[in-house]
C-alpha cells in the first residue's frame, strides 16, 4: 500500500467518500427517487474498516512492509514484524476492494437523484475538495512532521516540499481514483444501450463469482507485469486496480437489485470457506520461498510463481471476507446508535486527517523502547481515539460538515 491506504469512510446519517458522496440532501430526503435508505450494517462496516486503515498504517510504522511517511522500525524476520506484515498483507487483499464495491453500489442512485450535473458537482465537492486540501496542506504538513525525526526543521521541510513540488495525495489517492471512476460511469451512461439501463439481475451464482475471481487474478497478474506492486503511476498503484475495477463495476451492477443487502447464504458460506482455505496458502508459500528457496520470485510482479500465486490469492480471500463481513454487520446492526453512530459520521474525516495524527503520536514516544507489537497497539489505539475526537471538533464547523 502506498501512502494511501485505502480505505473509506462513513457518515452515520450519510455515507461519505465511498457511499453516495451525494451530500446531506440525499440522506435527509431518502424518499426521493433513486435514494437508498440508510443501512446500519453497511455504515458500521465502513466505520470499522476506516479504523482498520489507521491500524494498517500504524503497522507499517512499526515493521510491516509498505509505503508510509514515518517508519520507526524496519521490516525484519522477527516474529513481531512478520505478524505485522501478515496483518497488512491480508488487509490489502480485501479492505480497499470493499470500499470500491460500496462506492459503486451508491453511484447509480446518486446519479439518478442528482442528475448528471448535480452528480458531477457533488463528486467535486466531496471528493475534489478533500483531495485538494490533503494535497496542498496535509501532505506537506505530514512530511515535515515526519522529517523532524531526522533532526530537520519543520518549517524548512514544509517550505521545501512546496517549493520543489513534492506534493502527493497520500490516502486520498482513493478520492482521486473515485473521480476517475465517476467520469467512467458518466461515459458509460452516455454510450450504454437503453435496454441495459432497465435490466435488474439476480445475485451472482457461485460460478459467476468464481469466474470473476479468476478474471481478476489474471488481470492483476498481467497488470503487475507492467506495473508491479509498489510502482505508482500518477500516485496510483495500478497493480492493485484489477480488483478495484471489478468490484466497483460489480457495485454499480448490484445497486438496483440491492444485492449487498440480500446476500444468499449459499454464496456467503461457500466463499467464506474458500477464504479460510486460501488465507494460509500465500503466507506459507512465502515461508517456503525464504526457507527452502522454492517458489521464488518477487510477489509484487513478474513471471514467477510468487507473483502468480499472489495475484490469484487476493480475490479468493477478498470475496469471502467481503461477503462474510457485509452479512455479519447487517445482522448485527439494524440501526446505529451511541458511539457507532458518531464513529460512522466522523469516519470520512478520520480517514482524511489520520496521517499527521498518527505520525505525531508515533514521534511523541519514539525514544521509549518497547516491542514492535506493543508500540503498534499503543500508538494505534491512541491515534484512533485522537482522530475520533479531532474529527468531532472539526465537524462542528459548517463548511467542514458540508464537505464531509
Amino acid at each position: 500500500m502506498n501512502t494511501r491506504s485505502s480505505e473509506l469512510a462513513v457518515e452515520g446519517e450519510l455515507p461519505p467518500l465511498v457511499a453516495h458522496v451525494g451530500g446531506e440532501s440525499g440522506a435527509r430526503s431518502a424518499l426521493k427517487a433513486g435514494a437508498k435508505e440508510r443501512n446500519g450494517g453497511i455504515d458500521a462496516l465502513r466505520a470499522a474498516v476506516t479504523l482498520l486503515v489507521v491500524l494498517h498504517h500504524t503497522a507499517i510504522t512499526y515493521g510491516a512492509i509498505g509505503g508510509w511517511y514515518y517508519k520507526e522500525i524496519a521490516p525484519s524476520d522477527t516474529p513481531g514484524s512478520l505478524l505485522l506484515v501478515l496483518f497488512c498483507t491480508v488487509n490489502q487483499a480485501w479492505f480497499m476492494g470493499l470500499f470500491f464495491l460500496l462506492a459503486g453500489y451508491y453511484t447509480p442512485p446518486s446519479f439518478r437523484r442528482h442528475g448528471a450535473a448535480g452528480f458531477v458537482r457533488e463528486r467535486l465537492i466531496r471528493l475534489g475538495i478533500p483531495l485538494a486540501v490533503y494535497f496542498f496542506v496535509l501532505s506537506p504538513l505530514t512530511k515535515a512532521l515526519a522529517q523532524t525525526a531526522n533532526g530537520r526543521s519543520f518549517p524548512r521541510v514544509f517550505e521545501y516540499v512546496w517549493a520543489h513540488g513534492q506534493l502527493e495525495p497520500g490516502p486520498l489517492w482513493f478520492a482521486q481514483a473515485l473521480l476517475i471512476f465517476a467520469l467512467a460511469w458518466l461515459l458509460w451512461q452516455w454510450v450504454r444501450p437503453p435496454a441495459l439501463a432497465m435490466e435488474t439481475r439476480a445475485f451472482p451464482s457461485n460460478k459467476m463469482l468464481l469466474a470473476a475471481a479468476l478474471f481478476t487474478g489474471v488481470a492483476a497478474f498481467l497488470l503487475r507485469l507492467v506495473w508491479p506492486v509498489g510502482v505508482n503511476v500518477a500516485f496510483l498503484q495500478l497493480g492493485y486496480f484489477a480488483s478495484y475495477i471489478v468490484l466497483f463495476a460489480a457495485g454499480c451492477a448490484e445497486a438496483d437489485g440491492r444485492w449487498l443487502e440480500h446476500i444468499p447464504d449459499a454464496q456467503r458460506k461457500t466463499w467464506l470457506r474458500m477464504a479460510r482455505i486460501a488465507l494460509p496458502i500465500f503466507p506459507l508459500a512465502g515461508y517456503v520461498a525464504l526457507r527452502f528457496h522454492l517458489l521464488t520470485g518477487p510477489a509484487e510482479g513478474g513471471l514467477n510463481p510468487q507473483a502468480v500465486l499472489y495475484a490469484f490469492w487476493e480475490p479468493f480471500v477478498a470475496w469471502g471476507f467481503i461477503l462474510g463481513l457485509l452479512a455479519l454487520f447487517q445482522r448485527r446492526f439494524a440501526q446505529l446508535s451511541g458511539p457507532w453512530k458518531h464513529l460512522a459520521r466522523r469516519a470520512y474525516l478520520i480517514y482524511i486527517i489520520h496521517p499527521p495524527i498518527l505520525v505525531g503520536v508515533a514521534l511523541a514516544w519514539r525514544d521509549i523502547a518497547a516491542p514492535a507489537l506493543v508500540k503498534f497497539v499503543v500508538t494505534g489505539t491512541i491515534t484512533c481515539a485522537l482522530c475520533y475526537l479531532v474529527a468531532g471538533v472539526l465537524l462542528r464547523a459548517p463548511p467542514v460538515a458540508r464537505v464531509v
